[in-house]
C-alpha cells in the first residue's frame, strides 16, 4: 500500500469517526447542562493550553498570574478557593511562576503567617502577551456567537459561577 492510500485511508477513517460521533448530538446526554459546559470548557481549555504553549504556560498557571496581575495581591489560600484547585495544585503552579520570574510570595500584611502572590514586571509582561492568546482562544472558542450572545453567555456563567 502506497503512503497516498494509507493517507486517503486515515482521512477517511477520521470523517467516519466525525460522522459517527455527530450521531451523538441527537441523544440526551447532549443536551444535559453539566454535559454541555464540561464538553465546552475542555474545548476551550484544549484550544488555550495548545494557543498559550509558545508562552510555556496553560490555563491554569495563565490563572494565577492573571490573578497575581490584578493588583489584589491575593494568598495562596484565596487563589485555590477562587480557581476551585487544591492547595496543593496553587502550590506547583506558584512554584513554577516564581522560577519563572514572574511572581514574588510575599508576606501577607493582613496575616504575617500566609504568603501574597504579586507579579513581578517580567510577570506583568508575560500576562500581557498571555492575555492576548486568551483572547484570541475566546474568539475562536465563541465564533459562533454573536457580540450580544458572548455578553449574555458571560452573565449567565458569572450567576452560575459566583
Amino acid at each position: 500500500m502506497s503512503a497516498q492510500t494509507t493517507t486517503r485511508g486515515n482521512d477517511a477513517d477520521l470523517a467516519e469517526n466525525a460522522n459517527g460521533a455527530q450521531r451523538l448530538h441527537t441523544t440526551e446526554l447532549a443536551n444535559e447542562i453539566e454535559f454541555l459546559t464540561a464538553r465546552a470548557r475542555s474545548l476551550g481549555s484544549g484550544r488555550a493550553n495548545n494557543m498559550l504553549a509558545e508562552l510555556d504556560l496553560k490555563v491554569r498557571s495563565y490563572s494565577v498570574l492573571s490573578l497575581a496581575c490584578s493588583g489584589e495581591n491575593p494568598s495562596q489560600r484565596e487563589l485555590a478557593d477562587f480557581l476551585s484547585l487544591d492547595p496543593s495544585q496553587i502550590v506547583a503552579l506558584v512554584d513554577q511562576l516564581e522560577r519563572r520570574g514572574a511572581v514574588t510570595r510575599e508576606t501577607d500584611p493582613r496575616d504575617r503567617r500566609s504568603k501574597v502572590i504579586v507579579a513581578t514586571t517580567a510577570g506583568r509582561n508575560l500576562y500581557k502577551r498571555a492575555e492576548s492568546i486568551i483572547r484570541r482562544a475566546e474568539d475562536q472558542s465563541l465564533s459562533t456567537l454573536s457580540p450580544q450572545e458572548r455578553e449574555t453567555l458571560r452573565d449567565l456563567l458569572k450567576r452560575i459561577a459566583f
